[in-house]
């Protein structure tokens, strides 16, 4: 069979896939089918290999090429522009064809004559009839809408950073750029902003399906609810009311759905036809190692051709998806648009370096979008060096699954480290020390003047080593179940009720997760973060510490944390494991052979992975782990399996791939078809059809979350010790190198500011004309500074200013632990310019010269002020220390009118009140 015989059938199958009758023109019949592909049709240039008929209506033209020309297939684009233009025989009409492919049976290519500027772009396979006959209805196609339908973006409710990423990807679609990335720090609205740009796309460019890519189950659960909760600008409408939205659980894409919303997990089982478990899709591939042999291979399917969506939004999906996953999105011919906070160099590569948008997470700080970090670290002695336990020590031994404590003496000296800690060695005591230090930490130092724990979430290693610490912190907090709560998959109370209660309720305070929220989840009320566990990816850490950048108002911040004085200002990150400054990769390389955790390989299965190395592999592990086990753990394995042995479990794994026979079941199959084959006329399609079946058959087993937890759980040593003997110690407690870094920026700032704005802000006048010309400095003028100080790009904060002198220069800084007042502005303001020498609270000094106020008032008098004067006077300073002066109008105040108000002050004063008013405000705010 010659090259280009073999090209022919090639591109017959690919079109039979799509619903195409093929037909030789010698046997023409075009009432055959809706869709005909007539080979060899005549034209007045010569036969066009073939031509595309739709209801007898010819639209379309085939340029057939042999394979070894597919590097090379742009070149026949002129010749396939010919054949089109063409006049065809018995064809009345005179305009040219407008849709125009060329192939090679492995590479297709497609032009749509009708676009402005037509440019040939390459499919993965041949459209349905069905769709070339949508395509011809409609008077323009999506990228004439795209170039020249799309309004003017209204800009209300939108920051800058939405507008600049809508507009971006409407210019880039408007000139037919296939790929777009926008590039936008996490809790800048990415989300938000793509439901816009799939509203505008649907309205008025016309898209008829948009596929919503998300990483996780349960962020696919979130984006659903923000679609939910999106009303457009120019309808009252919700999103939903006008559009349907369809997230996908199961195999069937609604065909009136307009938005899918899916992990690429399900897509990929959707085209495959291999069924998943939900909690495929519960693991970020950010956690889950692969290889490039886990590749995903796609096959054509027909029940969801690829013309079924026209815009695909990866929304912070793991990079594994623009290599090991890229089949899946070059399945459909779609514009790819990618949604993410943590770029790296193959993310810019893949999307052709395509930036629409970029706002960087620097930039989001400063706008006031999110808040700003500073990273505390404690660390103890045995979370860095670990520790041992001597032969012959009595100490718990625990199941792992049941958490059953049996106490013994080990048989042997067993060293750990902290690599091992919370894994195969639970020390009690180290994670005591770190929850004590944390707790400590918050208290006196991080948020000094909050009555409450702060919103934290806590980040573990395993559930495990989760549940421990929920429990010692509930010990160490002296609080009760609400208090602290597990977020995971594997949590017993539902974890999205949990979830919602951490971010709108007063409690929980604290959560726990391994990965649940690690990713993409939205808790605009945390505070604190605190990592025990170490992150390796550096995109995956950014992540992660993006769960605590969301900014939040003061009135949303108190509803949580009832003790708030004003919004949230800056989140801190407590790092007990060194995550900060653990070596950080792009990704997780693609070793050609490497090492991969039987989780992995469990979960690779799951999700699909039926590549031979992943099989084999998995097999492997378990023939060695069924000669490890002992008989209860077998039994536990074979009930979750449903009456498999471990063992037969490896084994139908080995046969599945077993090349013999695949080769004799492909014969068999093709034989129950009619069809006579032999091991050397079967089709690499046949046996791959077989393979994947067997395969399929032989992994359906571990598509059950209980069976891979169980192999897990007896991979893992059957006990933990309980390391109850070695008591930790806690070596550092501090802010870090890069918070004292931010704290003298702050400082820096803020001095440039006063130095520059000495002449303009009233307030900094009143100081800088001290002490030559007496002025009064009121409550509005601090008031007004603060407002300047706290907006961007400044953002500084009476709070942030004096949490920044106490790390940089605490032997000068008094009452750090004291409730901030507006009025410590007064204080922080002379203590930077050099009128004082000590930082204290505003009112320790109104307090200091109240008393060498009264004491030389005393002295000059006939007689001292009586007790009930010196009451009053007590009242009018701490109102001078809150509010910088006293007035008379002030008297209303509550703490006076109790008192008989300005009526009483006056009967004991007399006319000497305001006199000692205006004595107090000079002597007191200067």
């Amino acid at each position: 069979m010659t090259p280009e015989a073999k090209a022919r059938l090639a591109i017959d199958e690919r079109l039979q896939q799509a619903g195409w009758l093929v037909q030789d023109f010698k046997n023409l019949n075009l009432g055959a089918g809706p869709g005909v592909a007539v080979r060899e049709y005549p034209t007045d240039t010569g036969p066009a290999d073939y031509v595309l008929f739709v209801d007898r209506e010819a639209l379309g033209v085939i340029e057939a090429k042999r394979d070894e020309e597919g590097e090379n297939i742009t070149v026949t684009e002129d010749q396939t522009l010919r054949y089109a233009q063409s006049a065809l025989k018995w064809r009345v009409e005179k305009t040219p064809l407008p849709y125009l492919f060329e192939s090679t049976g492995k590479i297709t290519r497609f032009t749509d004559g009708r676009d402005p500027a037509p440019r040939s772009r390459e499919i993965f396979s041949f459209f349905r009839p069905e769709e070339l006959r949508i395509r011809q209805a409609r008077p323009d196609t999506l990228r004439t809408r795209l170039a020249t339908k799309m309004p003017p973006l209204p800009e209300q409710d939108l920051r800058g950073c939405q507008v600049s990423a809508v507009t971006g990807l409407e210019k880039s679609f408007a000139v037919n750029k296939p790929r777009a990335l926008v590039h936008m720090a996490t809790g800048s609205g990415k989300t938000f902003t793509a439901i816009t740009s799939v509203y505008r796309l649907l309205k008025f460019g016309g898209a008829k399906r948009i596929l919503f890519l998300v990483d996780t189950r349960n962020l696919g659960k979130q984006a659903h609810q923000e679609f939910m909760a999106y009303t457009p600008p120019d309808d009252g409408r919700k999103f939903t009311e006008l559009y349907n939205v369809q997230r996908l659980s199961s195999s069937n894409i609604d065909p009136y759905a307009q938005v899918c919303i899916s992990t690429i997990q399900r897509m990929y089982s959707i085209l495959s036809n291999e069924p998943i478990d939900e909690s495929a899709e519960d693991v970020s591939l950010n956690e889950l190692r692969q290889t490039d042999k886990q590749a995903k291979l796609v096959r054509y399917n027909p029940a969801v051709p690829v013309e079924t969506f026209d815009f695909i939004v990866i929304d912070e999906c793991h990079r594994s998806i623009y290599n090991l996953w890229k089949q899946v999105l070059d399945y459909f011919d779609a514009f790819l648009v990618g949604l993410t906070a943590t770029p790296d160099k193959r993310t810019f590569g893949f999307f052709n370096e395509n930036i629409v948008a970029e706002y960087t997470y620097e930039q989001s700080v400063v706008d006031g979008v999110n808040v700003g970090y500073e990273v505390y670290v404690i660390e103890t002695e045995i979370t860095k060096k670990g520790a041992e336990l001597k032969a012959k020590e009595w100490v718990d031994h625990r199941e792992r699954e049941t958490r059953k404590k049996l106490l013994a003496q080990t048989e042997e000296d067993t060293q750990y480290t902290a690599i091992e800690l919370d894994r195969s060695v639970v020390n009690t005591s180290q994670i005591r020390q770190v929850i004590l230090a944390m707790k400590t930490a918050v208290e006196t130092t991080i948020f000094p003047n909050r009555n409450e724990v702060p919103k934290t979430l806590i980040f573990a290693k395993t559930d495990s080593h989760a549940d421990d610490i929920i429990n010692i912190v509930r010990e160490v907090y002296g609080q009760g179940n609400d208090f602290c709560k597990k977020v995971t998959y594997k949590a017993d109370e539902d974890p999205d009720s949990i979830l919602a209660s951490f971010r709108i309720d007063y409690n929980p305070r604290m959560a726990v997760t391994v990965d649940m929220i690690a990713t993409g989840t939205d808790v605009k009320p945390l505070e604190v973060l605190l990592f025990m566990r170490d992150v390796r990816s550096r995109g995956y850490y950014e992540q992660m510490k993006g769960r605590g950048v969301r900014s939040l108002g003061k009135d949303d911040l108190k509803r949580v944390s009832n003790s708030a004085e004003s919004a949230k200002t800056r989140f801190v990150l407590i790092d007990a494991v060194g995550v900060e400054k653990s070596l950080k990769t792009d990704c997780r390389p693609l070793e050609r052979q490497p090492t991969i955790a039987l989780k992995d390989l469990l979960q690779g299965v799951a999700i699909g992975h039926r590549d031979d190395d992943t099989v084999l592999s998995l097999a492997s592990r378990l023939v060695r782990l069924s000669k490890q086990l002992d008989d209860k753990a077998k039994a536990r394995i074979e009930r979750s399996s449903g009456g498999i042995p471990v063992g037969d479990l490896a084994k139908a794994l080995v046969a599945a791939i077993n090349p013999d026979a695949i080769v004799e079941a492909a014969i068999a199959a093709a034989k129950a078809k009619g069809i006579a084959r032999s091991e050397d006329s079967l089709t690499p399609e046949e046996i791959a059809a077989v393979r994947a079946q067997r395969v399929a058959a032989a992994c359906l087993p571990f598509d059950k979350p209980e069976l891979r937890d169980q192999i897990e759980k007896a991979r893992q040593d059957l006990e933990q010790l309980i390391d109850h003997v070695n008591l930790d110690t806690v070596t550092l407690s501090a802010y870090s190198e890069q918070a004292e870094a931010q704290a003298r920026k702050a400082i820096e700032s803020f001095a440039e500011y006063i130095a520059k704005n000495k002449d303009e802000i009233a307030a900094l006048g009143f100081f800088y004309q001290q002490p030559y010309q007496r002025r009064a400095l009121t409550f509005e003028m601090i008031e007004d500074l603060h407002d300047a100080l706290a907006r961007p790009p400044l953002m500084l904060t009476t709070e942030k200013l004096w949490s920044a002198y106490a790390r940089v220069q605490a032997s000068q800084v008094k009452g750090a632990n004291v409730k901030r007042q507006l009025t410590d502005l007064i204080a922080l303001v002379r203590f930077a310019i050099g009128l004082d020498s000590e930082l204290r609270p505003f009112s320790e000094q109104v307090d200091k010269r109240f008393q060498e106020w009264i004491f030389r008032h005393n002295a000059q008098r006939p007689t001292s002020f009586t007790s009930e004067q010196t009451e009053w006077l007590r009242l009018i300073k701490d109102h001078i220390a809150s509010s910088c002066a006293m007035s008379r109008d002030d008297f209303d105040y509550a703490e006076f009118a109790a008192k008989g108000g300005l009526q009483k002050a006056w009967g004991v004063f007399g006319n000497s009140l305001d006199g000692l008013m205006k004595e107090m405000n000079e002597e007191l705010v200067a």
